[in-house]
């Protein structure tokens, strides 16, 4: 995981920066979904993200903390036909590009265009390295 996460945080630019990833399941992750973020329900990725608010500034190496529901990493992989471990570092991908600025839910769907594309262009990168 380590490694795939310094290739992807490489990739955008970023090799010094720090992270955290943690891996919970469907229970822990909808606590923290209703709780920070209002929705009462689980889902595969949560990002929090360092840079932003008031004291963002303060240490800009530090990205945040990126969690992952194996429940529902498992779900998502057995219903697309691929493997647990590939299906977990798409979402790693995913939940460390929302806490380096991209998003799809928010800014209208230029952005989620450009979130999309980027995700293809660096997992199609991890793939070619043999690293998913």
């Amino acid at each position: 995981m380590r490694k795939v996460a310094q290739r992807i945080l490489d990739a955008l630019g970023c090799p010094e920066a720090e992270l955290s990833v943690t891996i919970v399941g469907d229970r822990s992750i909808r606590t923290l979904n209703r709780d920070y973020l209002g929705r009462d329900k689980s889902t595969n990725v949560i990002s929090f993200a360092m840079q932003e608010g008031e004291f963002g500034s303060i240490n800009p190496d530090v990205l945040g903390d990126v969690v992952i529901s194996a429940d529902t990493a498992a779900r998502e992989a057995e219903e697309a036909g691929e493997s647990f471990l590939s299906r977990l570092y798409f979402l790693l991908l995913h939940g460390i590009l929302h806490i380096t600025g991209y998003d799809h839910e928010r800014s209208g769907e230029a952005e989620a265009l450009r979130m999309e594309a980027k995700e293809r262009e660096i997992f199609a990168m991890l793939q070619e390295e043999g690293l998913v």
